[in-house]
């Protein structure tokens, strides 16, 4: 029996690359029938950027609002994207949008959230896109490594793509 696909986690970090993956990812869910759920996840503030905000902004109601404000201008870049991606195909490959049934944008740590959101989904498979290769670290990046190590489902990971619309030789 071959495993089947209905679910499928696509948790974008918002960088160039995760077009590219959520590509891979309308690209699978329109061949095997499955649903999208799309995720994107903010780092928490650090601890010395808490702080910092506390000491600037001593007006506790405003520090709600701009948290808010972080979000929601997180949720309109990502809403953004998705329009621009979903435009960008032609009639027949656009209906896959149809197959995303969930957007969320949520605070916490990028790979315990991927992988908690992923098993309260019943998803059958995570897709991701890796980094820009860089000096500091490799190509996966820490949160694509985490999930990687942990998931009990299979992990796509989309390598970086300086050009997504040009094949690699």
């Amino acid at each position: 029996m071959k495993p089947s696909i209905t679910n499928i986690l696509f948790a974008t970090n918002l960088t160039h690359n995760s077009t590219f993956a959520l590509a891979h990812t309308a690209s699978i869910a329109q061949a095997m029938g499955a649903d999208i759920h799309v995720l994107h996840v903010n780092e928490p503030v650090s601890e010395d950027a808490k702080i910092t905000f506390e000491l600037f902004v001593l007006n506790e109601e405003a520090r709600k609002t701009a948290a808010q404000r972080r979000h929601e201008m997180v949720r309109k870049i990502l809403e953004e994207r998705q329009a621009r991606f979903w435009a960008a195909l032609d009639d027949e490959d656009r209906a896959i949008r149809d197959q995303v049934t969930s957007v969320e944008v949520t605070d916490g740590y990028p790979a315990e959230v991927i992988l908690r959101r992923a098993k309260e989904l019943g998803c059958d498979l995570i897709v991701m896109g890796a980094h820009d290769h860089g000096l500091s670290h490799t190509f996966l990046g820490t949160t694509a490594k985490r999930v990687l190590r942990r998931s009990e489902i299979p992990t796509m990971i989309v390598p970086y793509r300086d050009d997504p619309e040009t094949p690699r030789k």
